[in-house]
């Protein structure tokens, strides 16, 4: 299609925004528009440097046959800090409080607005590691996988606690609970995951690393590589913690049921966060 420089900016912006981190060669923009290499280039270049400036991203170049351009989406440290104190406003009140110290977080994570800003800033953070699958656990970790695998271009992959005769053939592994010291079952399908995969670990609530180190322990299994761990909460009041490297965006530091009063900060996203 055959289209001035105005309308060939939105087709191409719209079109990298809704394919993050895919390259894609130029030949592709120069036939889908009639139009010489030259012009694409300096239309990507206008692109590019209006990404950068409104906290969006960048327009990533790369040279050679096997080259293209490939939209890397990012966040501005103004917007991700925005992001994190309205999380440790809302999550610090009184009536989240849920027995046992947890927090109810339901409508945090059904929130697509909320949910796809945190899905943009951990896809930032994880930009240049090499991610092929988000992995979560069932079921309130869902939300959060997606978010995030939205941003980066990837599956979702669910660990759950049972086996689904619809995912045929599982690998079952069993772990023990940080917090409760229980020996549980998580399975996942043999289908589901490719040999070797690159990795993405990531869970909504996080106290002492129980869970995440089961999914670690049935990567394995996989033969497959921890990219990184993201944790949307962390508790602060594990005495011992099963995982070291994760990146968290709220600490939940104190948590006093009979005063129902509870204390949260921000987490250790910025170790890794650069806008």
């Amino acid at each position: 299609m055959k289209l001035r420089r105005s309308g060939r900016l939105v087709d191409m912006t719209h079109y990298l925004l809704e394919r993050p981190h895919q390259l894609i060669p130029l030949t592709f923009f120069a036939e889908r528009y009639e139009s010489a290499k030259s012009s694409i280039s300096e239309d990507l270049a206008i692109i590019k440097q209006t990404f950068e400036q409104q906290g969006i991203g960048t327009v990533r170049t790369l040279p050679g046959a096997a080259g293209g351009v490939q939209y890397i989406p990012k966040m501005a440290a103004e917007e991700a800090e925005e992001v994190v104190a309205y999380l440790c406003e809302q999550l610090s009140r009184p009536d989240r409080l849920l027995p046992g110290g947890y927090l109810y977080m339901t409508d945090i994570l059904g929130d697509p607005r909320i949910m796809n800003k945190i899905g943009r800033l951990y896809a930032s953070m994880f930009a240049d590691r090499p991610v092929d699958v988000v992995m979560t656990i069932a079921t309130n970790g869902i939300p959060f996988a997606y978010a995030i695998a939205n941003f980066l271009y990837v599956p979702v992959v669910i660990v759950r606690h049972d086996n689904k005769a619809t995912e045929g053939p599982m690998v079952s592994i069993n772990y023990v609970s940080g917090s409760s010291k229980r020996i549980q079952t998580m399975v996942l399908s043999k289908r589901s995951l490719a040999e070797g995969a690159n990795v993405l670990i990531v869970d909504d609530f996080m106290k002492a690393g129980g869970t995440v180190n089961g999914m670690i322990s049935l990567l394995q299994e996989f033969n497959g590589n921890v990219s990184g761990i993201g944790v949307l909460v962390e508790s602060e009041e594990a005495k011992e913690r099963l995982v070291d490297e994760y990146i968290s965006l709220v600490k939940l530091s104190e948590v006093d049921v009979k005063e129902k009063r509870i204390a949260v900060k921000e987490g250790n996203y910025k170790t890794l966060f650069t806008a």
